[in-house]
């Protein structure tokens, strides 16, 4: 009998050996399937090939892998020449306690130009990528073809599966020409990613016919520059990419309307907050979302390539793409007839303004997280917390963390529409002060005696972070301006 079973279970292995042998096999063949497709669907994805055609813009193009220079933004600082990468974390501590639980938690930097997308992405902490795929919906200009060529597995495969779909000499090629042009011959602005942008405009009910040029001199920014989340299955792997632009319309992408669609769809709780223990969702780097919100240049029908991509005296867009103000602020001279250091003065008054409510904003929300864990200390203690008081606790909370990350996430502190991030980061200490208030409540009414000022024990989030070990750097927080 004994024997019988060995048997049963060598066959069972042998079995279950040769099938993952065929699936590996399988899978493959179909990378090299979906590669030799996309090579002869996307033959121009390489920029040398439109140098002939476009030098000067090509030559812009190539200056995204050189740092820019030491103090032109107060801000951002992510790729100078000082060689110093930037970590929001020791930026603004805060972060490491209320993202600790995620990948950002563990490393969070400053991006570097463009030309650094996948050079980034195989250099930052591994489990960062554990979306797989996902990851390259704008780090290639293969994404789409990928999309369509993988199905599911674009969205299950791991990071490096679906890499390896990609033809030899563009692995690590970031976006170029053809991600926002249709061709050499054709270079109208074109959407090349309507797998997600595409399906976002639908969600707006913005029309296709309505993607004019001047329309399109956002939207080609727009495939990348905004806020995305991963859907999950039950077992957390990955099924779908979105924008979260569902309840929204053209013009008027509102926070309110971005957090309320996180909130009621429960397969975009990608991570759980390690000291609340709350499920949440990503905001991530909604610039398109703040900007085109009805904000002052948006008013006066800028767009994103009239301020990042100002043309010269020939006509000829910059292709570095890069803010203005590292850029001494060319682009302004378009409109502004003010001198550029008069210019650039206004932009760090509307930036520290920002900074120091989001500061503070943070410190608030990073404040209540910690009482929530001290709230879940008690009852794990046998306390009992008043429910009503800590379901209402809950849902301020929340509501100021998503407001909180939409700015921080954000990447022109709040300078695409002052209005209404000065708004949103104002709604949010608010929601955040009475959270604090209602959780201090409860915790009296439970017999819990909380302290005044709550230790945030933020060495404890900062220091050796993830597999690099990464350092608490205090020397890179960002002070309250005022107190500058």
């Amino acid at each position: 009998m004994a024997n019988k079973t060995k048997l049963v279970v060598v066959i069972g292995v042998i079995c279950l050996c040769t099938l993952a042998g065929r699936w590996v096999f399988s899978f493959e063949q179909r990378k090299v399937a979906v590669r030799q497709s996309i090579v002869e669907q996307l033959a121009e994805a390489n920029p040398e090939l439109w140098q002939e055609q476009y030098p000067q813009e090509y030559a812009s193009w190539k200056k995204t892998i050189e740092p820019t220079p030491v103090g032109k933004s107060r801000y951002k600082k992510g790729f100078d020449a000082d060689g110093t990468i930037y970590s929001r974390l020791n930026e603004f501590p805060y972060l490491a306690l209320l993202l600790n639980g995620s990948g950002y938690g563990l490393e969070f930097s400053e991006p570097r130009g463009h030309g650094y997308m996948i050079h980034d992405q195989l250099e930052i902490e591994p489990v960062r990528l554990k979306s797989g795929g996902t990851c390259l919906s704008c780090k290639t200009p293969y994404a789409q073809q990928l999309q369509q060529e993988l199905g599911a597995e674009y969205f299950s495969g791991s990071f490096e599966d679906v890499r390896a779909a990609i033809p030899e000499p563009d692995k690590m090629r970031g976006v170029g020409c053809s991600d926002c042009h249709h061709s050499r011959d054709d270079v109208q602005l074109e959407v090349k990613r309507e797998f997600t942008l595409g399906k976002a405009l639908a969600a707006l009910g913005f029309s296709t016919e309505q993607r004019d040029n001047q329309a399109m001199r956002s939207l080609v920014c727009a495939q990348c520059h905004v806020s995305y989340n991963i859907a999950k299955d039950e077992n957390k792997v990955p099924v779908d990419v979105s924008f979260p632009w569902q309840d929204s319309k053209w013009g008027a992408i509102r926070v309110e309307n971005i957090i309320s669609h996180i909130r009621n769809h429960p397969e975009l709780n990608e991570w759980t907050q390690a000291v609340t223990g709350f499920k949440l969702g990503f905001i991530r780097h909604p610039e398109f979302e703040l900007f085109s919100n009805d904000s002052l240049h948006w008013q006066q029908g800028a767009t994103c390539a009239d301020c990042h991509m100002p043309a010269d005296e020939n006509g000829v867009s910059d292709h570095r793409v890069m803010s203005p103000l590292k850029n001494d602020l060319v682009a302004c001279a378009q409109c502004h007839a003010e001198e550029p250091e008069q210019l650039r003065a206004q932009v760090y008054a509307i930036q520290d303004e920002v900074a120091a409510l989001m500061i503070n904003t943070g410190q608030v929300t990073a404040t209540v997280a910690k009482l929530f864990e001290i709230t879940h200390q008690a009852q794990a203690n046998g306390k009992v917390v008043p429910e009503q008081l800590y379901a209402a606790a809950k849902e301020n909370y929340i509501e100021a963390f998503y407001r909180l990350m939409f700015i921080q996430s954000e990447n022109s502190m709040g300078f695409h529409n002052p209005a209404e991030a000065l708004r949103v980061l104002h709604d949010g200490l608010a929601a955040a002060q009475k959270a604090e208030t209602l959780l201090r409540r409860a915790l009296a009414e439970a017999g819990v005696v909380v302290a005044v000022t709550i230790d945030l024990h933020l060495e404890k989030y900062l220091q050796d972070r993830g597999t690099k070990r990464l350092p608490h750097l205090p020397e890179m927080e960002v002070k309250v301006p005022s107190q500058n």
